[in-house]
């Protein structure tokens, strides 16, 4: 068991955009933590194959879904179909969210 504001696991990517941290405990599935600091974005991606939940935790901003701008904050979640680009983009007080995904990250 975790606490979902620590996920426990390593940090697989940090920048002066986020800092983004995979547990890997499990065999099918990775929980992963992204903080994304103030009036930062990740860079999107889309993955063939494979679906994502997002549940965003603390904060504010948006998440894109190919063209689609949705607003998100603090106990919203999003699914994320296979195949579909996806980007976030945090408000002035940042973004913490927990993504849960079938398989290995792709990038």
């Amino acid at each position: 068991m975790f606490n979902v504001h620590n996920i426990e696991g390593e940090i697989v990517k940090e920048d002066d955009r986020y800092i983004v941290k995979d547990n890997t405990s499990l065999k099918n599935l990775i929980v992963s933590s992204t903080t994304l600091f103030p009036n930062k974005s990740t860079s999107g991606h889309k993955h063939k194959g494979q679906e994502e939940v997002y549940i965003f935790l603390t904060g504010n901003g948006y998440i894109y879904l190919d063209e689609k701008k949705m607003s998100v904050q603090a106990g919203d979640t999003v699914l994320i179909e296979d195949g579909v680009f996806h980007r976030v983009e945090s408000g002035a007080s940042g973004l913490y969210f927990v993504c849960v995904f079938d398989g290995k990250r792709y990038e």
